[in-house]
C-alpha cells in the first residue's frame, strides 16, 4: 500500500475544510519544507500542512508498519511543531488502519485528530 495514492484525498479534506497555502509532500503540488533532526542528520517532510487563521497545521497518512520508530519519531516531531504554531496535528488513516494511528498516537502521548480517509469523498483535481 503506498502513501502517496492517499495524498490527493487529503489535499482535498483540508481545503474543504478552509485550510490555505496548502502543500503536499507528492508530484504536482509545491513540497513542505523538511525538518532536521541533530543528532545523526536524519530529516522528515510532512505529507501535507495547510494555514487556517495563520495556524499552520500539519497531516500525515498513517499505514499499518512493523518498523514504528521512523513514524514514531515524525509524529513527535509534528505534534511539537503543531503546538509551536497553534495549530493541530491529523491523522489521515485509509479504513483498516485507524485503530494503528490510534495506538500510535496513544503510546506516545500525542494529542491528534484521527480522520478515516475512506470516509472521505475525493474531488477531481
Amino acid at each position: 500500500m503506498n502513501k502517496q495514492a492517499y495524498i490527493p484525498k487529503v489535499v482535498d479534506w483540508a481545503r474543504i475544510r478552509g485550510y490555505s497555502n496548502i502543500k503536499a509532500n507528492a508530484e504536482g503540488y509545491s513540497i513542505p519544507g523538511s525538518y532536521g533532526r541533530q543528532g545523526d542528520g536524519e530529516s522528515f517532510i510532512p505529507d501535507v500542512t495547510g494555514q487556517q487563521f495563520d495556524r499552520k497545521s500539519y497531516f500525515e497518512v498513517i499505514l499499518k508498519t512493523k518498523d514504528t520508530e521512523y513514524l514514531t519519531v515524525k509524529l513527535k516531531l509534528l505534534y511539537q511543531l503543531a503546538l509551536l504554531n497553534g495549530g493541530q496535528l491529523f491523522l489521515m488513516a485509509p479504513k483498516g488502519h485507524s485503530t494503528f494511528a490510534k495506538a500510535m498516537a496513544d503510546n506516545n502521548r500525542i494529542t491528534a485528530e484521527i480522520i478515516v480517509l475512506d470516509e472521505i469523498k475525493s474531488k477531481a483535481r
